[in-house]
């Protein structure tokens, strides 16, 4: 194993996560050195509604761009190692001359026939016994489409990989995969913590194009020249196998099992880490595995909650930053003048998580006055955002302590990371909503920070995970009574809007493909 010798060495995480990707660079005491990041989007697949491909060379072009940034920034610093992060779920399959020639990114929802098919045959009942997730946007749908819809792609294929091994590959030219990202496929036994055969034959998928497994923190390759030509690094840097995003945070904050992390980026997770693959009898939430060895991780998912925020910061506060400061301070200066409960105004957003029929509503902002300007302005709509996902994190952090028999809400505290940890407001309205104190983490880019720890382990340093910052947000009784109103009447309006959506045939805010038949109120 190589060792760190230079003092002045870095180490940089490459996060390709469902909005945009980071590249980020940290010394060794853990301090952020530089960073670029780039947006993207995914386009639709054509003639496939709700199908969305990752567009490999716009993204390797895109990643490329960031990290030769960053490694601009750093003059004379050298990259010691790189650790890799990405969205889950999404995979790309490779033809035997290594070129991609199918991807997807995690919000991909062509292959709604193929799971339903799944699912009543009872493949989908068996691989979420097995692999801890339905069929809805996992890989085994996908594969069964491809079957249907192009074989010659999968007949073409001798590699496949999470979207994490496709960046990995791309600096290396190795295919390897690793737990934590590797158990998002649904194709793997999560107690083996490796690919399943079983579940391989069940949708006849060569088992060869599986690639080898490699704990979190392995050396996986070092950079080539044709990828040191792009991104600036130096050839024969160090790439070590870092894993899915959520874990990834997790172990950026040294989270263990106890407490209940909320993870909020893009989409937010509500987890709980178990030295056991606790699966869910209701299959309701999902089941993956952790970083560590021997670690699993059980979440519910607030679906696009961060992303409803950046919607609404592009389509209604274009001014936000005349203010000073981000977008985000200023729209939360505007949302804390409003009361709990936005006047009774409920954002109608992602939906408690369900695994087997997670239905949503069309997105909609119910009971606003059209005579009150100023008691339902920006503020208020930005508050019942912020609330809405409170909400939602509120059924998971229950189902949590359903299914972990109380072990999950004992400490009576919940620790919160990622991007929405970094606001004033958005941590209050979770301690009221949920009535555990909020504990925060100092590290908004955890996902990123948790890569960082595994590529300074492997060569020999070692950055220590990033603990509370000292914030503990503990409710008062009066707002917890307060909320504990205002999450009846949101869960009331949500499930009216959702039979609306079912009865009216609008657009919901998503239907993952292959979820049972709405079955009314829940």
């Amino acid at each position: 194993m190589a060792q760190v010798t230079a003092d002045d060495a870095v180490f940089l995480a490459i996060d390709a996560g469902t909005g945009s990707v980071r590249a980020i660079a940290f010394d060794q005491t853990g301090a952020v050195v530089a960073r670029a990041s780039r947006e993207w989007t995914h386009r639709p697949t054509p003639g496939h509604p709700g199908g969305a491909d990752f567009d490999t060379a716009g993204g390797w072009s895109l990643i490329s761009s960031a990290v030769r940034q960053v490694v601009g920034r750093l003059g004379n610093r050298q990259v010691a190692s790189i650790g890799v992060s990405s969205m889950r779920e999404g995979f790309v399959l490779y033809d035997e001359h290594g070129t991609e020639i199918f991807a997807c990114p995690n919000t991909d929802g062509r292959a709604r026939r193929q799971a339903e098919q799944l699912a009543e045959r009872g493949v989908a009942a068996r691989i979420y016994e097995l692999a801890g997730d339905w069929v809805s946007i996992t890989a085994p749908s996908r594969l069964l489409w491809l079957q249907q819809e192009r074989p010659d792609v999968l007949a073409a294929a001798r590699h496949l990989g999470m979207l994490s091994d496709w960046v990995v590959y791309r600096l290396t030219g190795e295919f390897t995969t690793d737990p934590s990202c590797g158990s998002s496929s649904a194709l793997f036994d999560l107690a083996a913590r490796g690919w399943s055969g079983e579940l391989a034959d069940a949708i006849e998928l060569p088992r060869g194009v599986l690639p080898e497994v490699l704990e979190c923190g392995a050396v996986a390759g070092a950079v080539t020249a044709e990828a040191a030509v792009a991104t600036g690094l130096p050839v024969g840097t160090p790439v070590v196998v870092g894993g899915a995003d959520t874990q990834l945070a997790l172990h950026g904050i040294g989270a263990r099992g106890g407490v209940p992390t909320i993870v909020a980026g893009t989409f937010w997770q509500t987890t709980f880490v178990s030295d056991e693959p606790l699966i869910d009898p209701g299959r309701r939430l999902r089941t993956l595995c952790g970083v560590a060895p021997g670690t699993w991780m059980i979440e519910g998912i607030n679906f696009l909650s961060g992303l409803s925020m950046r919607w609404f910061r592009d389509a209604f506060c274009p001014d936000a930053t005349s203010e000073g400061g981000s977008a985000y301070d200023a729209m939360e200066r505007w949302a804390s003048a409003a009361p709990r409960g936005s006047n009774g105004l409920v954002a109608v957003l992602s939906n408690i998580m369900q695994a087997d029929a997670w239905h949503h509503a069309a997105p909609a902002f119910v009971g606003f006055d059209i005579n009150s300007a100023e008691g339902f302005d920006r503020g208020t709509f930005v508050r019942a955002i912020e609330e809405a996902a409170a909400y939602v994190a509120r059924g998971h952090l229950s189902i949590l302590g359903e299914v972990t028999a109380g072990r999950a809400l004992a400490a009576g505290e919940v620790i919160l990371t990622g991007g929405s940890s970094a606001g004033a407001l958005w941590p209050q309205i979770i301690a009221e909503a949920t009535g555990l104190t909020v504990q925060t983490s100092m590290a908004p880019e955890a996902t990123a920070y948790g890569a960082v720890r595994l590529a300074a382990a492997a060569v020999g340093a070692a950055l220590a995970p990033v603990g509370a910052s000292g914030r503990a947000v503990v409710p008062s009784p009066e707002a917890v009574a307060e909320y504990d109103a205002a999450f009846e009447n949101w869960r009331a309006v949500y499930l009216a809007q959702l039979s609306a959506t079912q009865a009216s045939g609008i657009a919901p805010l998503f239907t993952p493909p292959g979820g049972l038949p709405y079955r009314g109120e829940s």
